[in-house]
């Protein structure tokens, strides 16, 4: 639980700068279905540090979002976090009730969604979501409020700011109406954001753009970001470091540049020979056989095993325990690979920046 002493939604409180800003631990999500226990993420453990941009990567499927929705208190039942734990500036945050986390989200932790839609009304205009998400947690005027809500949409790239935030969400496109939704996790320059995949639908001038901001905020004011995607372009130019994710579990974790250029984990390996540039024209995709383990019934053993090249009876037996290599890379794998085993001839995703 949160400690009294700390008010979620104070800036002044001595106390939030000290250490890292999340700290998660063996966190477990699951979905408990009548069929059985959905392990959505079953043993995710990271840190990220102020200022620090963590990648969180992985095929559709393997508990991503999931992780994102558990760190902010919105998994729905049948969902539950059921074991582990999430420390915010060293409060713990598993277990906190409504109150508490109403302190935190938006405020000092925000999450830019998918789908904006789960963060537009489409009944009230712009500018009154906009005013309200500012004065919920301050005693500003309407006028202050409103200034600030027209200069986050500059920032993500929306012309006519007044314009639009006379608007109603069904007057926009659905890449404008993403930009509004990054706007708004944006208003209070919260200490973390959880972004989910939020550039997807859009084009990449303004993709670069939100990218921009969002790497400038966390240089400028310290704010630390979760970019949860499955495009490793993006990731090789926005985060400092990369975790990846596999049927609910981190395979691989380390340095963003190192992970990208030395992968360790076979799957990882396999994800950045998937990407189209890495490929020589006219040559076959490279491709990971077969398909994502059930989460409802995994198989013994590692659950990459069966899609692996590398695999031995004892993965197949025994989940394998993560393992340090080296002073800052984390692995999951019996059997890893050497820094140059499979390096591919093409060279690595391109970078957006």
């Amino acid at each position: 639980m949160i400690p009294v002493s700390m008010n979620p939604g104070s800036r002044d409180a001595t106390s939030i700068d000290a250490g890292p800003t999340l700290e998660v631990e063996n966190l477990r999500t699951h979905f408990l279905t009548k069929a059985g226990a959905v392990k959505a993420v079953d043993g995710v453990s990271f840190t990220l540090a102020k200022g620090e941009v963590l990648g969180l990567v992985g095929e559709s499927g393997s508990g991503k979002t999931v992780t994102g929705f558990s760190l902010l208190g919105l998994v729905d039942p049948p969902g539950r976090i059921v074991g582990g734990s999430i420390r915010f500036h060293g409060a713990e945050l598993v277990g906190a009730d409504e109150a508490q986390w109403r302190g935190l989200r938006g405020r000092r932790i925000a999450m830019i969604f998918q789908d904006p839609m789960m963060t537009l009304n489409p009944v009230l205009r712009v500018d009154t979501q906009m005013i309200e998400a500012i004065t919920a947690h301050e005693q500003v005027s309407r006028a202050e409020a409103r200034a600030r809500a027209r200069e986050a949409l500059v920032k993500v790239g929306i012309a006519s700011p007044d314009e639009r935030l006379e608007a109603y969400p069904h007057q926009f496109s659905g890449g404008m109406r993403q930009r509004v939704a990054i706007a708004i996790a944006l208003l209070h320059r919260p200490d973390l954001i959880i972004a989910d995949e939020p550039t997807t639908a859009l084009d990449v001038t303004i993709q670069a753009q939100i990218l921009y901001e969002v790497r400038k905020l966390c240089t400028e004011v310290g704010m630390s970001l979760i970019w949860i995607t499955h495009d490793l372009a993006v990731v090789g130019g926005l985060a400092d470091k990369i975790a990846v994710m596999y049927a609910g579990r981190i395979v691989e974790q380390g340095p963003v540049d190192a992970v990208l250029d030395t992968p360790i984990h076979p799957y990882t390996r396999g994800l950045i020979d998937s990407v189209p540039s890495r490929n020589r024209r006219g040559v076959p995709l490279r491709q990971i056989s077969g398909m994502t383990p059930s989460l409802l019934h995994m198989p013994p053993g590692c659950a990459f095993a069966a899609r692996c090249s590398r695999a031995h009876d004892d993965c197949r037996i025994e989940a394998p325990p993560v393992e340090r290599q080296g002073p800052d890379r984390e692995v999951r794998c019996f059997h890893p690979l050497t820094p140059d085993a499979g390096a591919p001839e093409a060279a690595a995703p391109e970078v957006v920046s």
